[in-house]
């Protein structure tokens, strides 16, 4: 575990780290999401009002 603890990159150096995975976690959910709105209008008629 001390072996483990030493090769650990400096504590000035975790908020960079930690911003970059968030920053690549929200982006994947974002992607996922509009993925997921691709779908959303597949199969469905038009919208009633524009045929008047």
């Amino acid at each position: 575990m001390l072996k483990y603890l030493q090769t650990l990159p400096e504590k000035n150096t975790w908020p960079f780290i930690k911003f970059i995975l968030q920053s690549i976690f929200y982006f994947v959910i974002l992607l996922g999401l509009l993925y997921l709105f691709g779908y959303s209008g597949h199969g469905q008629g038009g919208f009633i009002y524009n045929e008047f």
